[in-house]
């Protein structure tokens, strides 16, 4: 019998590790398919997949410009969230009075209801790209620094022990030891915030913009278009699933023993 290539023995895996997915998303849409064509609501009140799967093919060009301003709305946002996050997390662990100080203040953005915030922000900052990436970075940047600040709590102090004693400085620790063990943490937090991020995004298109999947859903809503607005939801769902496989992506290339870890014998 051949020996599988690898590149196979991947895409096998990746079947069975997806199949439950794919099976139980399956069964839900068939399911919504029959309730719509037997009961005979109508389609502006429940639309059918296959209504919403049409109509979106054929707005497919609108949904693909209003798509892209929210992917770059959510990068840029994610990307300024990420580098406060991390810039935080070492001042927070090189300076401990600190951690005492802001975490406060921190807890209490994440206190904001974002229906409050948002018509604020949009507000003091116009209706273009500026007031997307500031919800996005608020909405992200919590579980993010969390996530670097406990990943750097996590490191083996026998080893930090070792380190001192051999005369290494805190900031050769921090790079050799601490920052290591926050690996795991970050990329947890990382595929939390990616989740968050596509949210924010699109609330913050909602609450005003001028392109983006926020408005569309806006506009497909005060059209009466339920179809429209499924076809927008079905995006960003697919839109979040990408970003989040990204990140697993990520962390496979960046801590490549994982797999090894993960791989059962």
């Amino acid at each position: 019998m051949p020996i599988r290539s690898v590149p196979q023995r991947g895409i096998a895996r990746l079947l069975v590790h997806a199949w439950p997915a794919v099976l139980s998303v399956t069964t839900l849409v068939l399911a919504w398919e029959a309730y719509v064509q037997l009961s005979g609501i109508s389609p502006t009140a429940l639309a059918a997949p296959s209504r919403v799967l049409v109509q979106g093919f054929e707005q497919r060009h609108a949904l693909a410009s209003h798509t892209l301003a929210t992917l770059q709305a959510t990068l840029l946002g994610f990307s300024c969230s990420l580098g406060a996050a991390f810039l935080f997390s070492l001042l927070l662990d090189f300076f401990r009075p600190l951690r005492r100080a802001l975490f406060p203040v921190f807890i209490i953005t994440q206190t904001l209801p974002l229906v409050a915030i948002a018509p604020l922000v949009v507000l003091w900052f116009g209706f273009g790209l500026t007031p997307k990436i500031v919800l996005v970075a608020l909405v992200t940047f919590f579980p993010m620094l969390v996530a670097l600040v406990q990943g750097y709590d996590s490191a083996d102090h026998d080893i930090e022990a070792l380190l001192a004693s051999m005369g290494a400085s805190r900031r050769r620790i921090f790079v050799a030891a601490r920052l290591p063990s926050a690996l795991p943490y970050f990329f947890a937090g990382l595929r939390i915030s990616i989740t968050y991020a596509v949210v924010g995004a699109i609330f913050a298109e909602y609450a005003g913009s001028v392109r983006g999947l926020g408005i569309y859903i806006l506009n497909a809503k005060n059209n009466f278009r339920p179809d429209l607005v499924l076809a927008a939801v079905f995006v960003s769902a697919t839109l979040t699933l990408c970003l989040f496989g990204a990140t697993i992506l990520l962390q496979r290339v960046t801590m490549p023993w994982t797999r090894l870890v993960e791989r059962k014998p």
